[in-house]
């Protein structure tokens, strides 16, 4: 069900897609993808809402409707990592945990971070064709970095996987509880409630 390899083929195709909407779009081969895509879109929302907010010049309402727009985005994107890891789970067949080690990243959260990197290549990539030619040698480094960081966790989310069908390794479900969106239970929300 999860084809670890293409998890970052599909994030560089939306990001592209996303930047130049005329350009191909990502086909989703399953239901799972569909969920990686719609992770991917909002970290990608994610990015270019935190790049607004670091805008010097941005007025005082504009700050605040990017940081209401940025909460929204960040529980968007954590509920997604819950919804992939529990479709993998659910694809799984029912076993005792017994002594399987437990795995403290989830696959959710692995893809996350994948979707992060390849935001992270596309725009380090875009400072190749500007500003100095030090500008441009010292985003090339960075680059090749990056890369290297998104092979081998794509490398890490293959094994985890392999090991996990194979009865060797398990993850759990791993609720984040975010509070910060929840009006029951971050006080400046329920503190300005009528009755708060």
């Amino acid at each position: 069900m999860l084809d670890a390899d293409r998890i970052p083929q599909l994030h560089d195709l939306a990001t592209a897609h996303g930047h130049d909407p005329a350009g191909p779009a990502p086909a989703p081969a399953n239901a799972l993808e569909q969920l990686i895509l719609d992770q991917h879109r909002a970290n990608f929302d994610l990015w270019h809402c935190e790049d607004q907010a670091r805008d010097p010049l941005a007025s005082d309402a504009t700050l605040a409707a990017t940081k209401h727009s940025i909460d929204r985005l960040n529980q968007l994107r954590n509920d997604l990592a819950e919804q992939i890891d529990e479709t993998l789970l659910q694809s799984l067949p029912t076993q005792s945990a017994g002594d399987v080690p437990l795995h403290s990243e989830t696959p959710g959260l692995i893809i996350d971070r994948l979707s992060i990197l390849a935001l992270k290549i596309f725009h380090t990539a875009e400072q190749l064709h500007r500003s100095t030619p030090e500008h441009q040698q010292r985003n090339r480094e960075r680059l090749y970095v990056l890369k290297e960081q998104r092979d081998d966790l794509t490398l890490c989310l293959v094994q985890l996987w392999a090991q996990v069908l194979s009865g060797r390794r398990r993850f759990k479900l791993y609720r984040q509880l975010k509070m910060y969106n929840d009006p029951t239970l971050n006080p400046v929300l329920y503190g300005n409630a009528p009755n708060g």
